[in-house]
């Protein structure tokens, strides 16, 4: 039986070392990016989102040292990058009782805030309750938790779903692996989805019509995109992105000379987007 209180994935957590500049090269790209937000201090992290019709992307910085980054600041210590996936959650707490009575013990509730600057001006605040697997639950190196959103209206904001670069939402997420279909089956433990073979690759299923986690190993990495788009990615983890577009000339127009087009796609190096693979395909 499928879980019923954690849904397909609601966002990825891009980790940046200087999270202004990382704004910046993400505006470049033709994302409209959010208005930098601070979260609560227990979390001590500060972030910038973009969003899309269901899902979003977060770019998330380290602002003071506390427990709760901890794990953050370790995996800054190697590289930034793709840590994390968030899947939705309608109820964190009875997600969290969903989990342990199939043997995994969840983390949390955790309940944080950040304020949000309203497009016609004054400070909205963005509430959030989180659960997340345990630390050593990691398929492929990816950590991932899960998100209730309490206050929909304050992240997605009309006026930052509109993109330059024509995107609408998360086709796929792709983690690098040295044993794909071990990592597409602990994951598939961990979210009660079916893992099933799709070429020389292992596809996962978010849920619902959400985007899918997709696992392979170098050589199946290198088969999709060319060396100049890979240069600067992670040996491990998560490390593309793939994301629709409702026009992909505007897509084109966007990017200008950082895009590589390959099969009907265009990529931006990992290189210039914090070591991930970013791929606009057509919706």
């Amino acid at each position: 039986m499928s879980l019923q209180h954690i849904l397909g994935l609601d966002h990825v957590v891009v980790t940046v070392r200087d999270l202004d500049a990382a704004a910046a090269q993400w505006r470049a790209l033709g994302f409209t990016v959010s208005p930098r937000g601070t979260h609560s201090p227990i979390l001590g992290t500060g972030n910038y989102t973009i969003m899309f019709g269901e899902d979003y992307v977060e770019l998330l910085g380290i602002l003071t040292e506390t427990e709760q980054n901890k794990p953050t600041r370790d995996y800054l210590a190697k590289r930034e990058g793709l840590e994390r996936a968030a899947f939705t959650t309608d109820d964190a707490a009875a997600g969290a009782e969903e989990l342990k009575s199939r043997g995994i013990e969840a983390l949390g509730p955790i309940h944080f805030g950040r304020p949000v600057e309203l497009p016609g001006g004054g400070t909205g605040e963005a509430r959030f309750n989180v659960i997340r697997w345990p630390l050593g639950e990691q398929p492929g190196g990816l950590r991932i938790f899960a998100c209730q959103h309490l206050t929909r209206e304050t992240v997605w904001i009309p006026e930052l779903l509109e993109h330059a670069n024509g995107a609408q939402r998360i086709i796929r997420l792709e983690v690098l692996t040295a044993d794909p279909a071990a990592a597409a089956a602990h994951l598939g433990r961990l979210i009660d989805e079916p893992a099933r073979a799709e070429g020389d690759a292992w596809l996962v299923p978010s849920g619902g019509k959400r985007a899918d986690i997709l696992f392979y190993d170098a050589a199946a990495f290198a088969k999709r995109y060319p060396q100049a788009v890979r240069d600067g990615a992670a040996p491990e983890g998560a490390v593309a992105l793939v994301v629709a577009t409702t026009d992909i000339a505007a897509a084109q127009a966007s990017l200008g000379g950082t895009a590589t087009a390959h099969d009907g796609a265009l990529s931006v190096a990992a290189s210039a987007a914090n070591g991930i693979v970013v791929t606009f395909r057509p919706q």
